[in-house]
């Protein structure tokens, strides 16, 4: 739910709230064909308080629905984890949320407190910047693969998700070796050029371990008064892609 009002329909800029309206016919439309909804936080902080509410109505208008992200990437030390993880969990009422590991396990613990709830952790991202840090070479593997090993045996490591970016598949192989039961979020699938042909065929474990994510090929796929319609048409038709795979694979 990446929601830019400068990409909604003009009809619905009007309203009082046309970013919740938005978001609550998009929900409506595709809640039969989804399983998990990511609000990306930067889109409602950029807008203040009035972004603030749009977030917290969406999120009571989901009413435990469905499994729901805080895309925050948040990552920092003790006090300010905890206070980031009161937020996301106790008030806003996420399932989940995406963190940065790089300042260290101790930044992640916080979160961890929290019984059924999980922490998605940044290992493989799906951003050519990926390159910059997260494919270096440390003697022990990549930066990446150091990381998923890392909280893949920590104490709590069933709270963990990762993500893996669908625009590097090759490195699926690679990573279901450090983290075989673990479920990954997996960006870039449709407006990234992700396939999510090749994430399966190299990502899926028996229990399937992955929630594909594709937020600009559903939410944006018409700009017109049409737009819940065709974006619930989009999310189904990924849907029964996803649904084939599984089928092809013997999970269902």
């Amino acid at each position: 739910m990446d929601t830019d009002l400068n990409k909604i329909p003009n009809s619905l800029l009007s309203l009082s709230d046309p970013v919740f309206e938005f978001n609550k016919q998009i929900i409506e439309a595709t809640l039969p064909h989804t399983v998990a909804y990511k609000l990306n936080f930067a889109f409602y902080e950029a807008r203040g308080p009035q972004g603030l509410v749009s977030m917290e109505r969406t999120m009571q208008f989901l009413n435990n629905r469905a499994f729901t992200i805080a895309d925050a990437k948040r990552g920092d030390i003790g006090n300010t984890a905890t206070m980031y993880a009161q937020s996301v969990f106790d008030y806003y009422k996420f399932n989940a949320i995406t963190l940065s590991p790089y300042m260290g396990v101790d930044t992640v613990e916080p979160f961890l407190k929290y019984k059924n709830h999980w922490s998605i952790v940044l290992a493989l991202t799906s951003n050519p910047g990926a390159d910059d840090f997260e494919m270096l070479e440390t003697g022990e593997g990549k930066v990446y693969e150091r990381v998923i090993k890392k909280f893949a045996t920590s104490q709590m490591s069933e709270q963990v998700m990762f993500v893996a970016g669908a625009t590097r598949p090759e490195t699926f192989a690679i990573i279901r070796k450090h983290a075989p039961d673990h479920f990954l979020l997996v960006p870039g699938v449709g407006a990234q050029g992700g396939s999510l042909e090749e994430v399966c065929r190299y990502g899926m474990n028996s229990s399937v371990g992955l929630l594909i994510n594709s937020s600009r090929q559903v939410i944006y796929a018409s700009s017109g008064n049409d737009f819940a319609a065709k974006a619930g048409e989009q999310a189904q038709i990924i849907q029964k892609q996803m649904q084939q795979i599984m089928l092809d694979k013997g999970i269902i």
